[in-house]
């Protein structure tokens, strides 16, 4: 750029002012501009405005930059606090917030005595073009059917604006069903909840400047609390977990009762029944049966093959008394044979 700057020639034109000759004359070329910036825009975030724009890049030397502004009521461009500036940016001044004032405002970039054409925005006004974010949240306090929340607006008041907040709330992370209220108030309540329940709400500002104008601004993030247990259901919980403990330890106490007091069924019941083995019980209903007077001759004679059957404290005190008869028998048999 500077280079095409230096490049620039002298032009020789020639008028013809006489019959007798001509006579040059020295014009200088047009001269040469720098680019004009671009990307040129106001940025407004709660009446706080700014103009930026994109810096002009050249081969040599430092591009600065100056911002004109004119308003609505006066088509006359003035001077502000950006002139021959070296950043891409430029704030508003306070005298220039009147939230109702319609501004323009320009910008072109300058290398000595060099400048650019000047890139003029768009007509601003701050209370239909500014941004108004979200309001802090400053506490909020949980009670079993409530939320008492506690904002601080996105900016200060001014005469003639009002602020209306907009609550929306819905049970739990993953409801879909939200309700809406609206609030006037920077201290208010979301009431008629369920106890021990996950609520998230979010608030949003809604700039109210005359009847027939309103700005809604930006949701917060939402944010999610649980509601705790009333006095009257904590009161319940306890008697109810009394009962229960109590009922608990009675019907353990009946059952320790009962197995003291009916241990002797219990043990009855649970042993298995006691049997007579066959052959005693055919000899106790027919004790001259030879087949069992043979069997007790050989268990006599053999002493080392007799087996002997152990069925509970009954079973050998029915074989003692069987082993007594089968022993007196014998002996008489005996002296019949003698």
């Amino acid at each position: 750029m500077v280079k095409e700057f230096r490049d620039q020639m002298l032009s020789i034109v020639y008028l013809n002012v006489s019959i007798t000759g001509f006579i040059p004359l020295l014009i200088l070329e047009s001269s040469p501009r720098l680019p004009a910036p671009k990307g040129v825009m106001i940025y407004s975030y709660n009446f706080r405005s700014l103009l930026r724009w994109s810096p002009v890049e050249v081969d040599r030397g430092l591009v600065l930059y100056t911002v004109n502004y004119k308003t609505g009521a006066f088509n006359k461009w003035d001077e502000m606090n950006c002139t021959r500036i070296t950043h891409t940016e430029c704030s508003l001044p306070w005298s220039l917030k009147e939230r109702r004032w319609t501004l323009v405002l320009r910008v072109r970039a300058e290398l000595g005595q060099v400048t650019s054409d000047w890139v003029e925005t768009d007509p601003f006004v701050a209370e239909r073009n500014t941004t108004i974010g979200p309001p802090k949240v400053n506490s909020v306090t949980v009670s079993s059917d409530s939320l008492l929340i506690s904002v601080t607006p996105p900016f200060g008041s001014e005469a003639g604006y009002s602020l209306q907040y907009h609550v929306s709330y819905w049970e739990n992370a993953t409801s879909s069903i939200k309700k809406e209220t609206k609030m006037s108030n920077t201290l208010f309540k979301i009431r008629n909840l369920k106890e021990l329940t996950l609520y998230c709400f979010r608030i949003q500002v809604e700039l109210l400047a005359y009847p027939e104008f309103q700005l809604l601004g930006l949701q917060s993030v939402p944010e999610c609390y649980r509601t705790t247990i009333s006095e009257a259901s904590r009161a319940i919980y306890i008697v109810l977990v009394f009962l229960s403990v109590l009922l608990s330890v009675n019907l353990v106490a009946v059952g320790l009762l009962f197995l003291w007091r009916y241990h002797k069924k219990l043990k009855y019941w649970s042993q298995p029944p006691l049997q007579i083995p066959p052959h005693f019980e055919e000899y106790l209903k027919n004790p001259n049966t030879p087949g069992l007077e043979a069997l007790h001759n050989d268990a006599e004679d053999d002493p080392d093959n007799s087996s002997v059957v152990f069925c509970g404290e009954g079973s050998q005190a029915h074989g003692g008394g069987l082993a007594g008869q089968a022993h007196s028998r014998s002996i008489s048999n005996d002296s019949d044979i003698t």
